[in-house]
């Protein structure tokens, strides 16, 4: 009995030191410059709402100049907005350009790679290779490329860099690039993160589950499919049958209405532990059916994978036509 004690008190033990230590923050957040991408809506939007008000001194980029001028109006006036395509690499260099020129000898204490988009989500023998481009393009060599060009700056600092992935990026539950783009920040964020601790950098992957954001309108993404059905060979929409994408997205909203978080702050403050803990962690994942369902699937066989995902698939009309 006296040895279960001893385990118990040792395992309380660890447990609270290790509490003790993740809540340890650091200070003077208003010399520290963090750059996020992505900000005309969603995490990206509220990330650079909240750090501004904690005092950060937040660069914020935005695709559209009517994001730029609505998160520059809910802000204070230390928070500095650009214009930024992460797909133009002169864009891309322009923009290090001026971050150099803002933040001196300060360096960049944090990087927040958060600009994306969903694209095309569709079966696979739907689709050809632009509709996997787009994707690709944003979220994986986008990520890359600004991250490579303000590397430099954030070595200088010492600080953190901050990659937004997806439970998509440990589990494929769709077709179209949206997964194999995070599963390329998966990659990227692991080889970057080894490759940084002799530099004193701390590199970290955030991997929200399903959140309610412009990157997950239905309506859009019903749009996108009813447009690639209608170009499809007679033979393909013969082995789905008529009515198929209605039917799917039917099966598909149950799931999203049980599933979906509303609370971005969730994201937020993985974002803020990443930014401000002297010890953060290497992945944080981001709403309950990220911890409950999405993360705890992606390490089972692909048997049972298969089996959970399946369970939800439209069936075909006729799979052997044409």
């Amino acid at each position: 009995m006296f040895f279960y004690i001893l385990i118990f008190l040792a395992i309380f033990y660890l447990w609270w030191r290790w509490r003790a230590q993740d809540g340890q923050k650091i200070r003077d957040l208003t010399d520290k410059y963090i750059f996020i991408t992505g900000c005309d809506s969603g995490f990206g939007n509220l990330a650079a709402r909240t750090f501004d008000k904690k005092g950060f001194r937040v660069l914020a980029s935005c695709l559209t100049e009517v994001g730029a001028v609505e998160l520059k109006a809910a802000t204070s006036e230390q928070l500095q907005t650009v214009l930024l395509d992460v797909t133009d690499p002169d864009n891309v260099r322009k923009v290090a350009e001026w971050i150099k020129a803002e933040v001196g000898s300060a360096g960049l204490w944090g990087l927040v790679n958060n600009a994306g988009i969903m694209g095309p989500s569709a079966p696979t023998d739907w689709l050809n290779i632009e509709h996997f481009r787009a994707p690709i393009e944003i979220n994986l060599i986008g990520l890359i490329n600004v991250t490579l060009h303000l590397l430099p700056l954030v070595k200088k600092a010492r600080g953190r860099l901050v990659n937004i992935s997806s439970t998509g990026g440990r589990l494929a539950v769709w077709g179209g690039g949206y997964c194999p783009s995070k599963f390329g920040v998966e990659a990227f964020n692991d080889s970057l993160r080894r490759d940084m601790k002799a530099f004193g950098v701390k590199v970290s992957c955030i991997e929200p589950g399903l959140f309610k954001t412009g990157l997950s309108n239905r309506k859009k993404i019903i749009e996108e499919r009813e447009a690639i059905w209608n170009q499809l060979p007679p033979a393909i929409r013969k082995q789905y049958g008529e009515g198929y994408v209605q039917k799917d997205a039917a099966r598909k909203e149950k799931l999203v209405q049980m599933l979906q978080n509303t609370n971005l702050s969730l994201v937020v403050q993985c974002m803020e532990h990443a930014l401000t803990s002297i010890n953060p962690h290497s992945h944080y994942t981001a709403g309950w059916d990220a911890k409950l369902l999405w993360i705890p699937l992606s390490s089972m066989p692909a048997a049972i994978q298969d089996f959970v995902l399946l369970r939800n698939k439209t069936e075909l009309a006729d799979p052997t036509a044409g």
